[in-house]
């Protein structure tokens, strides 16, 4: 039995496909019993696109408490935001925040980590001199900050800087230097008690084999008695649930025995 509940849904507030109501429908359809919106807060000056701009937040969170309370007795929605960790602090309340890294930030340079294989690449040469664990560094050093920056409740796809890195193009994953970097990490923001998500969305766009984050990390999230959650990070309707069958078998194997799920107005456990 897997969770059926997403907090990580993007829509075409930012740069998901579908509309907040199109993703609703879905949901339902899918038999989802909770559903979270987590658009994009602007990212600020490096980047303005594939996020929500200044001038429609409130649009986006009126629309989501209009949907909130027109499917009520269907499915319990959640207004949610994805705050990147150099996004401007933003006004009103939200019922969760997902705290992200998608850029660093090296001698008043922003180098974009998600964004493609070829500008992670370009950052590392111009910023990094093409030293990937410098880099990877620098990342996990800003990462480790995130829950402190952001207040979140959910720490977004933690080790997300390994996205173009599947065979290991970019730098060895297995490399002692580079893990002991992202269990330090990782260590500093069990102790802020944040749930760290289980994140299958570059699993649905083709590039990883396994979620967010690898296998070595919620192995040391397990061990510390951390929290985790199961979320799709979709930005289509038909992957708000991809993987998570596999991705349950998956966590058993590593010992995870629990999830934390949205439910009721609460975070509360649900038994792998």
């Amino acid at each position: 039995m897997i969770p059926l509940c997403n907090l990580h849904t993007h829509s075409t507030f930012c740069d998901g496909k579908q509309t907040p109501e199109e993703n609703v429908l879905a949901a339902i359809d899918k038999g989802l019993f909770s559903l979270g919106f987590s658009s994009h807060a602007p990212y600020g000056e490096h980047d303005k696109e594939g996020c929500l701009s200044a001038g429609n937040i409130e649009a986006y969170r009126r629309e989501i408490l209009r949907l909130k309370e027109k499917y009520s007795d269907r499915i319990e929605i959640l207004l949610g935001i994805e705050q990147d960790y150099f996004s401007p602090t933003l006004e009103g309340e939200y019922d969760y925040v997902i705290g992200s890294v998608h850029y660093i930030k090296k001698d008043g340079a922003f180098v974009a980590i998600d964004h493609s294989y070829d500008r992670l690449k370009n950052g590392a040469e111009r910023q990094f001199g093409a030293d990937m664990t410098e880099l990877c560094r620098e990342y996990y050093r800003t990462v480790a900050d995130v829950a402190d920056k952001t207040d979140c409740d959910i720490i977004g796809h933690f080790d997300i800087v390994t996205k173009f890195n599947e065979k290991y193009l970019l730098f060895d994953e297995n490399d002692s230097v580079y893990r002991n970097m992202a269990l330090e990490a990782v260590d500093t923001l069990l102790e802020s008690d944040r749930i760290f998500e289980v994140n299958t969305g570059a699993v649905s766009r083709g590039w990883r084999k396994h979620p967010y984050p690898s296998e070595f990390i919620i192995k040391r999230i397990v061990d510390k008695k951390g929290r985790l959650t199961l979320t799709s990070d979709a930005h289509n309707a038909e992957y708000l649930t991809y993987g998570f069958l596999d991705a349950a078998y998956y966590l058993k194997a590593l010992g995870v025995k629990e999830l934390w799920i949205y439910k009721s107005g609460g975070y509360e456990t649900f038994s792998l």
